[in-house]
């Protein structure tokens, strides 16, 4: 089975200097959402899971219309990391401002995450458990020596549209590593970018191996952002 996984494309995440807490797209990043829909109606798939936030959904939607037979199934542990709610209106310089004292915070100050949003803990369960009940109703399930117990039958491929810091938590869950409360900073992908898991037979089991990471090359130079 195949799990590919998919950015969101550029959010406008401001609009005259004011901050937004659940964007819509840019005008590139619609042409971006075409793009990366091209590059993913080439291959079947099975389901299409999509984030409930604006962003992501803008994004899925010219995949649908290529594809109108696999309806989005909307999830909202795809969702990412809730900023606060009051930045809403906020001039922009000072959500920026609030972004550049975060990252210098010291390690155990990440894990709260950012004052009056989601804390990086209550995040990466959400996710974690989110996404290990999905695979649950697919028959996988992961025993104690980490290995997951596939079923005779699965979906061929199924795609999450979503976003950085949740399809960075998906990565690091699926390859059993250690969680970081900064996931989106060693998991960095572009916007509308492709990444790729597969399972493979290993030991008694299964394991999910990264075939492919952040690919963009469906996008000109130019329509490349981060």
């Amino acid at each position: 089975m195949e799990l590919v996984l998919v950015r969101h494309a550029q959010p406008e995440w401001s609009r005259d200097r004011t901050a937004r807490v659940d964007p819509g797209l840019t005008e590139r990043g619609r042409e971006q959402a075409d793009l990366v829909a091209g590059r993913l109606a080439r291959d079947p798939y099975d389901r299409l899971l999509v984030s409930t936030a604006a962003r992501a959904r803008e994004t899925a939607a010219p995949l649908h219309d290529l594809v109108p037979a696999v309806g989005p199934e909307e999830r909202d542990w795809l969702h990412e990391i809730r900023v606060p709610g009051h930045w809403e209106g906020t001039p922009q310089d000072e959500v920026d401002l609030a972004f550049r004292e975060a990252r210098v915070r010291d390690r155990e100050d990440w894990w709260d995450g950012l004052p009056g949003g989601e804390s990086f803990r209550d995040f990466h369960a959400r996710v974690t458990a989110g996404l290990d009940a999905e695979l649950a109703t697919l028959g996988l399930a992961r025993h104690e020596d980490g290995l997951w117990r596939l079923p005779d039958r699965l979906p061929r491929r199924i795609v999450l549209v979503a976003h950085g810091g949740t399809n960075s938590v998906v990565l690091g869950h699926l390859l059993n590593l250690a969680p970081e409360p900064w996931e989106w900073e060693r998991f960095a992908c572009d916007h509308a970018s492709v990444t790729r898991l597969s399972t493979s037979a290993i030991a008694s089991g299964h394991i999910f191996s990264l075939q492919r990471f952040s690919d963009v090359g469906h996008l000109p130079d130019d329509l490349v952002t981060t």
